[in-house]
């Protein structure tokens, strides 16, 4: 090889070995992986975070309830968590924000540069006149790890999102089965009252053949159930809403078929007192989001006021426009230096950044505040909707049901009209429904004051 294309060489081999002096900024630090994960345990009232889900739907028989002969609630909650795209769109956006941990935390990428004098290639007057370069910039000491540090909290803010988004899906799954309980037990109790009012019609003819009572009692009875025939129709609509309101959390197509509901709610456990369960929602995963927001904001004034400080540029150099035959002056090494005196820029900066954080301590506030209210608010109602299905179970429930029976037998004695007989029906029928709705208000309510505090 020629001579002066060895000396060509040379530098670099001389910057190649140079390299290692800037090793520790060319390799970024190893970010902790599962740094963000304990966050989100720290705020979760569940497991962790779960893998994104599928996005097609699995097939049925991968369903918990499959084959059941019933559908219970804690199926429904498994189902939806499992499936429904909201917590994979949620678990997908922790990820990219745990995933900005090592971008922020990482030196940039070191910059290499060569000249060579155009005048200089093929002269013999001058040797070929060149430079080449290597360089690595490095922030001041404590911006990467307050650049981290916000990351982290980010990270940990969107893992505490994904749960409060977990817990909004319980509360609609139970709001949901509620309803469909619901309206399952309303249509049984219609084709109840139906074959009631069928019977009482039939009764009604007999006597009027008998000469005992007049037609228009059986009319009356032809009345009330074309109303309780309509009143079904209304409630097949309603059920097949229900069902496909459940489809769609559990995302499957909305008139999959489903297994009934059960014949009755479980009994939910006693309430704990108010206070405690206030005490236990300033865990709920919101509050510790919008903690770890203002935890991040902190670490962004800290980084605001470390731009008054300089960042560094390391470099390493051959450099042959040197002509002295002394080649030892040719290797260089240097560091340059920003000056940070736009004062006005780096002000503005922190002012922005201590009104931000301003703003998110005041959001937390007011979110502790209504979190609060919440609590109380449905712990009132969940204890006011206990005190009603009791009230229904031990006296009005059964005083209706007195009433139709001494109804039907003051009837058949002919000692009251018919009409008495059918409003007394009408009322049993009409308690017997707000009695479901009471249990299923019972369940909605509970779910909420679950949601209010954090958990379920």
């Amino acid at each position: 090889m020629p001579v002066r294309w060895m000396r060509m060489l040379r530098p670099v081999r001389l910057a190649a070995g140079g390299l290692p002096l800037l090793g520790g900024c060319v390799t970024p630090p190893a970010a902790p992986s599962p740094a963000p994960a304990p966050a989100v345990r720290q705020v979760s009232h569940t497991a962790e975070v779960p893998p994104a889900a599928p996005a097609r739907p699995a097939s049925a028989d991968a369903l918990p309830f499959a084959g059941a002969a019933e559908l219970t609630e804690a199926a429904v909650i498994d189902a939806a968590l499992a499936r429904n795209p909201t917590v994979a769109q949620m678990a997908a956006a922790w990820q990219a924000a745990a995933a900005r941990y090592p971008q922020v935390t990482s030196l940039d990428d070191p910059r290499v540069g060569g000249y060579f004098g155009p005048a200089s290639v093929g002269s013999q007057d001058v040797d070929f006149a060149y430079r080449f370069e290597v360089s690595q910039s490095f922030p001041y000491p404590g911006k990467r790890e307050l650049r981290g540090r916000g990351a982290l909290h980010e990270a940990a803010a969107a893992g505490a999102d994904l749960q409060d988004t977990r817990l909004q899906l319980v509360e609609a799954a139970r709001a949901a089965f509620a309803d469909y309980f619901l309206v399952r037990r309303l249509t049984e109790v219609g084709e109840e009252n139906l074959k009631f009012l069928e019977r009482l019609r039939d009764d009604a003819v007999s006597r009027f053949k008998a000469g005992k009572t007049s037609l228009q009692d059986s009319l009356q009875a032809e009345v009330a159930i074309a109303r309780q025939r309509e009143r079904l129709l209304t409630l097949d609509r309603q059920w097949k809403v229900a069902r496909a309101r459940l489809d769609t959390l559990m995302h499957l197509p909305p008139d999959h078929p489903l297994p009934p509901p059960p014949r009755q709610l479980d009994a939910p456990p006693a309430l704990p007192a108010a206070a405690a369960l206030r005490d236990r929602a300033a865990g709920r995963p919101d509050v510790q989001a919008l903690a770890r927001r203002v935890a991040a904001d902190e670490a962004a004034v800290a980084l605001a006021l470390k731009e008054y400080k300089p960042d560094f540029e390391a470099m390493a150099a051959y450099d042959a426009w040197w002509q002295s035959p002394e080649r030892a002056l040719r290797p260089m090494v240097g560091v340059r230096s920003n000056l940070p005196v736009r004062l006005a820029r780096r002000g503005g900066a922190v002012d922005e950044a201590r009104a931000r954080l301003a703003q998110r301590r005041a959001e937390l506030a007011r979110l502790t505040d209504r979190v609060n209210f919440e609590v109380q608010q449905a712990y009132e109602q969940a204890a006011e909707s206990e005190r009603v299905l009791a009230l229904y179970q031990e006296t009005t429930l059964p005083a209706a049901r007195r009433n139709v029976e001494t109804a039907a037998s003051e009837y058949r004695e002919g000692r009251v009209p018919f009409l008495n007989l059918i409003e007394a029906q009408r009322t049993l029928v009409e308690l017997r429904e707000r009695y479901f709705d009471a249990s299923a208000e019972l369940l909605r309510r509970r779910a909420a004051l679950e949601r209010a505090v954090g958990a379920w």
